[in-house]
């Protein structure tokens, strides 16, 4: 638009008009994520996984290699699981939470395309108090009203019943705090959700400091919801994590 700013021009999220392109932009997305992840300290040994769908065959996922470094993460490194839990393309082994989580998580939730779980140290931290974040800081904004604790802690998770209740208690949901456990968030593109990710484990780390400190003022709940609509879309999971990504080169 003639003059127009060009700071006032948004980018947008690529669309693909071929399954086979958009696998492979799919597939490097996620392997850069894995080490954007990485190199941020997300790393918790074999723990964490994420994945995203395989735009032919949507009940099947791509993720990583069980007990691969996330930052040696590559595109051709990453499993294509089936809705069996079998891997049909790709060398290593399928993590057991991560099919039980991913595949049915997914399932419940056919509006997103991508889905991370984690355990981050301050994630950790929070999910030991099964509480909700509250909207203290303008970021923690963008998870008002749509994270949920998930308070049904029974050891790891091994079964698919497990993940479907996982699943179940997500609901609309784009986060999740997993009590005694970890931290899940979801997107329609995995850098969507891989910031949700990293958003959501610095939310919990600003709340325990602010706790810790005094008693935390909580925006009110009309400026949260304003602020939820403005920095909780889709579109600005999607464009914040595009820093991140781009530093990888540096």
């Amino acid at each position: 638009m003639a003059g127009r700013p060009e700071l006032l021009i948004r980018p947008e999220i690529p669309v693909y008009e071929d399954p086979a392109a958009e696998r492979t932009a799919r597939k490097e997305q996620l392997a850069g994520a894995f080490r954007v992840l990485g190199k941020l300290g997300f790393e918790n040994g074999t723990a964490g996984h994420a994945a995203v769908r395989d735009p032919e065959n949507p009940e099947w996922f791509w993720t990583n290699a069980f007990g691969t470094p996330f930052r040696r993460i590559t595109a051709d490194s990453l499993l294509l699981v089936n809705e069996d839990g079998q891997v049909v393309q790709g060398e290593g082994i399928v993590n057991r939470a991560a099919y039980a989580i991913h595949s049915r998580v997914h399932a419940a939730r056919p509006d997103v395309n991508a889905s991370v779980h984690m355990h981050p140290t301050a994630g950790l931290a929070w999910a030991a108090l099964g509480r909700e974040l509250a909207p203290i800081t303008q970021d923690a904004c963008a998870f008002y009203q749509d994270h949920v604790v998930y308070d049904a802690y029974k050891g790891p998770v091994l079964d698919l019943d497990e993940g479907e209740s996982i699943g179940r208690a997500l609901g609309p949901a784009k986060a999740m705090i997993l009590q005694n456990h970890g931290l899940l968030t979801v997107g329609q593109t995995i850098d969507e959700a891989a910031w949700w990710m990293v958003r959501l484990d610095r939310c919990c780390q600003v709340q325990l400091l602010a706790e810790a400190a005094g008693e935390p003022v909580r925006i009110p709940h009309e400026l949260a919801l304003d602020s939820e609509r403005q920095i909780g879309t889709p579109h600005a999971g999607w464009f914040s994590f595009q820093p991140l990504i781009a530093d990888l080169d540096d």
